[in-house]
């Protein structure tokens, strides 16, 4: 059982963790200002989020398990988080693109695990759902924003779109891992994320003028440890002081 909790947690910690350090990537890059701390603070609040996930991974473990070796020192096949926040920052259009599908997600998902049987995983998810809350309302205004914008905000926007969206459907292909926490109602359901989540999609894109791409979805196996490319570039960054300077203390 410890094991399959620690992979669960595993599966939420990763994604933030990810998308966090994508957002990182672009501090001093925004379009202006407001917007540019506004991403920062994003990041931040998804950072905050995954030290949460992994001091209980941590205390699930046991050992010499720390949040810092679990964050770090884990080798790629190892992360158990979906290839789409893995996606690069082609361009502003990407950045919001994925940040709003990977939003209308994350807000039920948060929603569900308020309910959870497991004290710590629910008391994360209260503390958290407001962040996810303002993420959404962030992500889906700027996607309207550029949809409806100007013609060339428009055409960047729908080629965003375009890219990432066959890359959702893996958030809602359920793991035996997350089956299990599913049953012991310590996880959530994804069957009904997927519902809320894609009225949110066909709602905000539809107020974006944007289309819903035809294009099949990306049978992706993040989740289990398969990744893309991108991965190996990101953990060089992600990992680097700590694999140079190992348990380097201040």
């Amino acid at each position: 059982m410890n094991n399959k909790l620690y992979e669960y947690l595993l599966m939420l910690g990763d994604n933030s963790m990810i998308l966090g350090h994508r957002l990182s990537e672009l501090c001093g890059h925004g379009p202006n200002l407001e917007t540019d701390i506004a991403l920062t603070n994003i990041s931040l609040d998804l950072f905050g989020q995954v030290r949460s996930y992994f001091q209980y991974a941590a205390e699930v473990k046991g050992g010499e398990f720390t949040e810092d070796t679990i964050a770090f020192l884990r080798k790629d096949r190892e992360y158990r988080h979906v290839l789409l926040v893995e996606q690069p920052n082609e361009d502003f259009g990407h950045v919001i693109g994925r940040q709003f599908l990977y939003d209308s997600y994350h807000l039920p998902l948060l929603k569900q695990l308020t309910e959870s049987k497991d004290e710590t995983i629910a008391a994360i998810a209260h503390k958290s759902v407001k962040e996810a809350r303002y993420h959404l309302r962030f992500s889906s205004e700027w996607v309207k924003r550029l949809g409806d914008g100007t013609d060339e905000s428009h055409q960047r926007m729908q080629k965003a779109i375009e890219h990432l969206y066959p890359f959702i459907f893996e958030l809602f292909q359920e793991t035996d891992i997350e089956k299990e926490m599913k049953e012991l109602k310590i996880g959530a359901d994804l069957s009904r994320i997927k519902e809320e989540s894609m009225t949110t999609i066909g709602e905000v894109l539809a107020d974006a003028t944007l289309k819903i791409p035809e294009s099949a979805p990306r049978m992706a196996k993040g989740k289990t440890g398969i990744h893309s490319e991108h991965l190996g570039f990101i953990l060089s960054d992600l990992q680097y002081m700590q694999r140079a300077y190992p348990d380097m203390q201040w």
